[in-house]
């Protein structure tokens, strides 16, 4: 039970939800780390008030913008976007006067896009099977709007150097500070690349030794780019999990700072995710889970003093739908159906026994003709 003298101090009284932003606590992960034998940490982003890392890099890019003159008022500020950073800068326009338009994947959850809209962005969703040169593309149709709609800002969150300095200056720091500088690997989901390309940076800095470990998607580019240098697009085909990978090469994403890039499945990272929820009561996304399964990936070389952060970008609220519902699970193949599962366990306790009696039949005929 917390007592008086245990309990934390209360959080000072803020005059903007934005001013919560950052500063994420960092959790010991005890059961669903399984055999890997290190000491590994979430930083859990959806502790933001926007439930995810995003909240840092809109509110950043934003108030950099305006420092620099570059958003005015009464400014339409547009993005293309899987969804967390689409909320996170719909909740950022909203309490600074502007205008957002997203575009958004086909792929992102419907509990996204009702976020989105719960914030008054106006949202246009585009096939996620479109190339990025495609028109339809939500990359293209988002500089299409630009282009159309006077006094806008394209916030263009894989290109622009800002997203990196957004956690270069807070989310690297934080890890830093939190475990005391004690961490030897970072592994962290790569999209945009502005959350481990802005905090690897910080953590180089203060330790070149630290080891930094990407996480890319199968049907994503972005490993295979890192290992030859070269855009393949053969690599490029539709796949679920979100936020991580990509079918471009953002100008966000710092490679030489990898020391590793490791891809994952979907229905891996999906069960990752269920078991941090499950096991250790962290009710986290989709990406979180591939984090974790890149994480059991590297169990054999890890060892027991190792001190492993891994980046929980955001919150499992926005995958209801999707990865904690049991009939998509099973739509998905990644979950067995419960009556399929209960009719085989059956067979197996029938036949178990059934071969159990011959077993020992044969056994006594055997000890028999041996006179044993």
């Amino acid at each position: 039970m917390t007592t008086v003298s245990t309990r934390k101090p209360a959080p000072a009284i803020v005059d903007s939800v934005l001013r919560t932003i950052g500063n994420t606590p960092m959790v010991r992960i005890k059961h669903a780390q399984g055999a890997v034998k290190a000491e590994i940490l979430g930083k859990v982003e959806g502790f933001n008030p926007g439930h995810s890392a995003k909240d840092r890099v809109a509110l950043y890019m934003v108030e950099k913008a305006e420092k620099l003159g570059k958003i005015k008022e009464g400014a339409t500020i547009i993005e293309a976007t899987s969804g967390n950073t689409g909320f996170s800068l719909a909740m950022v326009c909203l309490l600074k006067g502007y205008k957002c338009v997203l575009t958004v994947s086909s792929k992102a959850s419907d509990e996204k896009l009702r976020l989105l809209q719960s914030m008054g962005a106006e949202v246009f969703i585009c096939p996620s099977s479109a190339k990025a040169d495609d028109p339809d593309s939500y990359y293209s149709v988002a500089k299409q709007l630009h282009a159309e709609i006077p006094n806008s800002y394209y916030l263009n969150q894989n290109f622009d150097e800002a997203n990196i300095e957004a956690h270069y200056y807070s989310t690297g720091p934080e890890i830093w500070e939190q475990t005391k500088g004690r961490i030897t690997h970072f592994v962290c989901c790569v999209g945009t690349g502005g959350t481990i390309s802005g905090t690897s940076r910080f953590l180089k800095e203060m330790n070149p030794d630290i080891q930094i470990i990407g996480v890319d998607a199968y049907g994503s580019v972005l490993k295979r780019y890192w290992e030859t240098g070269e855009f393949d697009e053969k690599e490029a085909y539709s796949y679920k999990v979100e936020g991580l990978g990509k079918t471009i090469i953002p100008g966000n994403v710092d490679f030489e700072l990898f020391d590793r890039m490791i891809k994952v499945h979907d229905k891996d990272s999906a069960i990752r995710a269920r078991d941090l929820a499950q096991k250790d009561g962290l009710f986290v996304g989709y990406s979180a889970g591939a984090a974790m399964q890149a994480v059991h990936k590297l169990k054999r070389e890890l060892k027991e003093d190792d001190v492993v952060v891994v980046l929980f970008s955001d919150h499992g609220s926005r995958y209801l739908g999707k990865i904690y519902s049991d009939d998509w699970m099973r739509d998905m193949n990644f979950l067995k159906d419960k009556k399929e599962e209960s009719y085989n366990s059956y067979l197996y306790r029938k036949y178990k026994v059934r071969y159990k009696r011959i077993y020992n039949k044969v056994n006594y005929y055997i000890n028999s003709s041996l006179g044993m």
